[in-house]
């Protein structure tokens, strides 16, 4: 499954209806129904420290969006069964406890209310005929941009109903979801859809609750101080790195901290049998992919004038194999990586080193990330990221729940950042190849920096894969 900007959705025309999300949040009282939020959560929310005004600040700033959000869209072969496509989108809501959720800033922080899965309604809202293609993209698109990370709503769901197709377009908040999540969002709606339009009830694994992960996150921070050696690791990056955000080392044209809208583009790195074949090369000497492209960024930001120690931070995986597998929610964990990209060593060398430096930075970076900036750097705990930083991130869609589906569902996922002060970097393999999904800052040095390193990246990917070489 490509993982796209919400700019490049094509969508062929048709009726359009949207579905609203009713909550009855304190249904049975407000105490047993209120929440804290995820470390995450909180943080992207602005709320961190409240009563200094930081969450305001953050706001004015411009520097976080407000309106980040993932997205998916799939297809529906033949005459849609509408009461089959509402009872599935209400199930995907019931089932997972944090698209249940409202969240609402208070004296004393972020708070989070969740309905019962009972009380959950959905309201149909008929937008009518889009008459071409053009219409249709311009107003889904429009339509996924809706959520707000400060008011709501956080997800939203829609289809473009022809007689013989119809195209299910959905997207969620970044305060409620990760990009893991979104495809099983996905799978469950278009599983859910053929179970139930063939009469049958929805045979869906079970799926724990986010909320829940929050509390047992936090209980463990608890107890952790500054001087506990579990932030061994990242008390050692930040010193070497001079903070704890590595800042990413080309010019973008903008200075430190400065936000601006965001450019968001997606390109092919390598296809299908180049894919395989660096997986080969990387499993020969005891890596995977994904470590493969970590390797091949760091060497390809040398090669275009960046240092020969890559430092970035990481998103990893929280939500573990069992009983959060298949769960909706925003389970991931920031960690630092450092490893030298210097020239001379060879493809194994230089695989080995990222190996070697992932395995310290998952041992190493069991703290949450806003729970080490507010015990090592709490003068950046509230505030939004300073500069540009050097980010990471890589995503196999070809394990996810549904994967085996994806071609027969036309399944894409899409990316929504409107504004930024930096570059991301999230690579992504898909049946077809490994793609990269970049989000910069609009000015005329990024795009000229982003094409530089888009095609460094290429070609270094392709030397690692055919050749064995960097």
């Amino acid at each position: 499954m490509l993982q796209q900007p919400s700019s490049e959705l094509v969508i062929a025309p048709g009726h359009a209806v949207e579905w609203r999300v009713h909550t009855a949040t304190g249904s049975a009282g407000p105490e047993p129904y209120r929440h804290l939020p995820s470390y995450n959560q909180e943080y992207h929310f602005g709320a961190s420290t409240p009563s200094d005004g930081a969450a305001e600040d953050q706001v004015r700033d411009g520097l976080r969006p407000r309106t980040d959000s993932f997205a998916g869209t799939f297809e529906i072969r033949g005459r849609l069964d509408r009461p089959a496509l509402e009872a599935a989108l209400l199930h995907c809501v019931r089932r997972h406890e944090v698209l249940r959720c409202v969240f609402s800033a208070s004296p004393g922080g972020l708070t989070v209310e969740v309905s019962a899965p009972q009380d959950v309604k959905l309201e149909p809202v008929d937008r009518g005929p889009m008459a071409s293609a053009a219409e249709a993209r311009a107003y889904v698109e429009r339509f996924l941009g809706t959520t707000d990370t400060r008011r709501g709503p956080w997800f939203v769901m829609g289809a473009m109903i022809r007689a013989e197709s119809t195209t299910v377009h959905f997207a969620c908040d970044h305060l409620v979801t990760d990009g893991m999540s979104m495809t099983i969002v996905l799978n469950d709606i278009a599983t859910a859809y053929t179970a139930l339009s063939s009469g049958r009830e929805p045979d869906l694994p079970a799926a724990g609750g986010f909320l829940d992960h929050s509390r047992e996150e936090r209980r463990r921070a608890a107890v952790i101080g500054p001087d506990d050696g579990r932030l061994d690791h990242w008390r050692g990056f930040i010193a070497r790195n001079g903070g704890p955000f590595p800042r990413f080392p080309l010019d973008l044209g903008i200075e430190p901290g400065a936000g601006c809208p965001a450019v968001n583009t997606t390109d092919t790195l390598l296809d299908r049998s180049d894919a395989a074949a660096l997986e080969a090369r990387c499993r020969a000497v005891g890596a995977g992919v994904s470590t493969g492209a970590l390797a091949a960024v760091g060497v390809s930001l040398r090669k275009e004038g960046g240092p020969d120690v890559h430092r970035a931070l990481v998103p990893v995986g929280t939500r573990g194999r069992h009983h959060h597998a298949h769960s909706t929610g925003w389970f991931i964990n920031l960690l630092p990586v450092e490893f030298p990209v210097a020239e001379g060593p060879d493809f194994a060398q230089t695989v080995a080193a990222a190996r070697d430096a992932s395995t310290r930075m998952v041992r190493g970076g069991r703290v949450p990330f806003v729970v080490v900036l507010r015990l090592l750097t709490p003068e950046l705990s509230a505030r939004p990221w300073p500069h540009a930083v050097n980010f990471f991130s890589y995503m196999d869609s070809r394990e996810v729940p549904g994967a085996a589906q994806h071609a027969d569902w036309q399944a894409r996922a899409y990316t929504s950042i409107p504004s930024t002060n930096g570059m991301y970097l999230w690579l992504h393999r898909s049946h077809e190849g490994i793609h990269l999904n970049s989000v910069h800052v609009d000015t005329p040095q990024a795009r000229r920096t982003k094409a530089a390193l888009v095609g460094t990246l290429t070609r270094t990917m392709e030397d690692m894969a055919r050749h064995g070489t960097v």
